[in-house]
């Protein structure tokens, strides 16, 4: 199937945390409270995506109050965490969620998303990604995680669906 094929059938994004949304450090407080960075072009990237009718969630390894504070400030659509086994973790989202996984794009980084972008319709590995995920990448985007990974994969995913002109007018206030 095509790239084009494959980007005309996705409905949902989902996305790994650490590595995607952020650039896979984790920082401590003195109190050991935890502390993440997310790039705000990557969340204006979510934005976009769901303005154009997409869902958007997140599927991590690990339990994080970071992630749950900034799965809520953007309005994800879904958000699993926890789930050491992604490839579980991937089929029950298909189930709660009512998707198809051709009609998933997944964003991965690490080998641990193998498995769930063996089985997606659209699999991403962001720049920085380790090079075994190549096997099962469709794409490799030039950024890395946490530093625009994320923007860059969904400006190709709706430029290529033909929503990002139309997303543009609410920015210049005309078809670009």
């Amino acid at each position: 199937m095509s790239w084009s094929e494959k980007c005309s059938k996705i409905t949902a994004i989902v996305l790994d945390v650490d590595g995607v949304l952020t650039d896979g450090r984790i920082g401590y407080r003195d109190n050991g409270d935890e502390i993440k960075f997310f790039d705000v072009k990557d969340g204006h990237g979510i934005v976009l995506a769901r303005r154009a009718g997409l869902k958007v969630g997140i599927l991590s390894g690990r339990k994080s109050k970071a992630n749950a504070v900034r799965a809520a400030e953007l309005h994800l659509d879904f958000y699993y965490e926890g789930c050491l086994n992604k490839a579980e973790g991937f089929a029950e989202l298909l189930k709660k969620e009512g998707l198809k996984a051709e009609e998933c794009m997944y964003i991965g980084d690490d080998l641990v998303d193998a498995q769930p972008m063996s089985i997606c319709g659209l699999a991403v590995a962001t720049g920085d990604a380790v090079p075994e995920l190549d096997a099962v990448a469709d794409l490799r985007v030039k950024a890395p995680g946490g530093r625009g990974a994320v923007r860059e994969t969904v400006e190709l995913l709706l430029k290529e669906q033909g929503k990002w002109a139309k997303l543009l007018e609410r920015y210049f206030g005309l078809s670009c």
